[in-house]
């Protein structure tokens, strides 16, 4: 019997090529892993849908590298229906599920959180995108589904991109609800920041910035990764984002902008594989352990 099982995808499980990237991905889960098994805590680490787990031979489960789920969404809700009454799940399954889909965004809005204008575009909608992107009465925008991660089909929207992108936007909106954004530009030259929040508490935070002429933070696309002293509004209004989520979560990622008008903006709320950044702090993995044992104990 395992009393932590740390959750990665298959990539990355015992990977025969070292990037850095793939170095950075190992060191976090490393770094875990090692203050648990400090603790005194029997801990693995393996990918989610590692088919010869029993997992009922593990008491929690940590969702930490599962980057693959945005991308075999239906396989990975249902591998959660399956495990969730077998052992407990960190985060909860009804808090994986509210945060999968960016709907959520919306909720938030309604409980008074600041979020960039946004309509969501469900699945079916017979629109197409010129007539949606001249309702907003936008000049740019952002097009992405509610359900992604690592930008995937994230496109910048102009009036001269738009017969270009009309063909995908069919395709993808009778597979899936899109969401469209007005543009925030600050992002472009302030970043977004991340908070880290460990049941509610502040841990670290960074700064994220794109690459010149790019408006994506990730490391996939050239993005790069900065020490950062939260204010204390900043901080304010990540607890207030994680006031509103329908339990508290143990680990969360707030990531910020400053929006058009210059206001703190919620970006994303992120609850299920969020990248922590345990090696910019050395005391974070500390945190995170000490906020893993409140819940248990």
């Amino acid at each position: 019997m395992f009393d932590f099982t740390i959750l990665t995808d298959n990539r990355y499980v015992d990977p025969t090529v070292i990037t850095e990237y793939i170095k950075n991905i190992l060191l976090e889960d490393q770094l875990v892993l090692d203050e648990l098994k400090y603790r005194g805590y029997k801990v693995q680490r393996l990918s989610w849908d590692d088919s010869e787990m029993d997992w009922t031979a593990t008491r929690y489960i940590i969702f930490r590298t599962t980057w693959d789920y945005f991308d075999r969404f239906a396989e990975f809700t249902e591998w959660l229906e399956k495990v969730r009454n077998k052992t407990t799940l960190m985060n909860s399954e009804a808090l994986i599920l509210w945060n999968l889909d960016k709907h959520y965004l919306a909720e938030l809005e309604m409980k008074g959180v600041n979020i960039p204008p946004t309509f969501f575009i469900e699945k079916g909608n017979a629109h197409s995108l010129k007539e949606l992107f001249e309702q907003s009465g936008w000049s740019k925008a952002i097009l992405k589904p509610v359900v992604s991660g690592a930008a995937r089909h994230t496109y910048v929207i102009e009036h001269r991109t738009l017969q270009q992108l009309e063909k995908l936007f069919k395709e993808l909106i009778t597979e899936e609800s899109l969401m469209l954004q007005e543009f925030q530009h600050n992002i472009m030259s302030g970043g977004e920041i991340s908070l880290i929040l460990f049941n509610g508490e502040y841990s670290h935070s960074v700064l994220k910035k794109a690459k010149s002429g790019d408006f994506r933070v990730q490391d996939d696309f050239g993005g790069t990764v900065h020490d950062h002293s939260a204010s204390d509004d900043e901080i304010a209004f990540a607890v207030k984002c994680l006031s509103h989520c329908p339990e508290l979560p143990i680990y969360a990622r707030v990531d910020l902008i400053r929006d058009n008008q210059n206001a703190l903006a919620l970006g994303e709320l992120e609850l299920i594989e969020p990248e922590l950044w345990f090696r910019k702090d050395p005391n974070a993995a500390v945190l995170f352990a000490d906020a893993l044992e409140q819940c248990i104990s």
